[in-house]
C-alpha cells in the first residue's frame, strides 16, 4: 500500500448546513454535490474531503461509536505560510458561522495555532508550523498566494 490518504470522509448530520458553512461561508468550491447524500471538496493535489450524510454513512460503514459528551476524537488541520494568517483564517471561520472558535496560541513546539468547529463539531486546527514537517504540507507560494494570503504585492 502506498503511503498516502486519498479521501477523508466525515459523517455529517445536516448536509445543507455543511454546504452553507464550507461552500458559502468559507468559499470552498465543491467538486461534487448531491444534496441528499454527499458533498466533496478537493483538499489537496490528491486528497478529497467528503462530507457524507450520516444516514448514508451508517448504511454503508456502520453506526458510529457513542462516547458521550466531548469532542469528536479527530482534528483536521489547515496549515498556513505565515503566523499572521492563523488569525485571518479563524476570523473567516467565525464569519462563516463556526462555533467554538479559539484565538491563536503560541505552542511549546514553536508554532502558533487556533481551532474552530464546523457545523458537526469537527475541529479544524489552523496552524503556522515553521518546522520542516510544517513546510512539507504547504503548497508552493505563488504570486497569487502572496497577494491573497499575505496582502503583499507580488509584482
Amino acid at each position: 500500500m502506498e503511503q498516502r490518504v486519498s479521501f477523508i470522509t466525515l459523517a455529517v448530520a445536516d448536509l445543507a448546513a455543511s454546504h452553507r458553512f464550507y461552500a458559502e461561508g468559507l468559499g470552498w468550491a465543491p467538486e461534487f454535490f448531491d444534496a441528499e447524500e454527499v458533498l466533496m471538496f478537493r483538499a489537496g493535489p490528491q486528497t478529497v474531503l467528503s462530507l457524507w450524510d450520516r444516514a448514508h454513512f451508517e448504511a454503508e460503514v456502520g453506526a458510529p461509536a457513542q462516547t458521550g459528551p466531548g469532542v469528536v476524537p479527530i482534528t483536521l488541520s489547515h496549515n498556513v505560510h505565515e503566523r499572521g494568517q492563523v488569525g485571518d483564517v479563524l476570523a473567516d471561520a467565525r464569519a462563516a458561522g463556526a462555533s467554538e472558535v479559539s484565538d491563536g496560541v503560541e505552542r511549546e513546539w514553536g508554532g502558533y495555532t487556533g481551532y474552530f468547529a464546523d457545523p458537526d463539531g469537527f475541529r479544524w486546527e489552523v496552524a503556522w508550523n515553521p518546522g520542516p514537517v510544517g513546510r512539507l504540507v504547504l503548497p508552493p507560494v505563488s504570486d497569487t498566494t502572496r497577494r491573497v494570503d499575505t496582502g503583499t504585492d507580488a509584482g
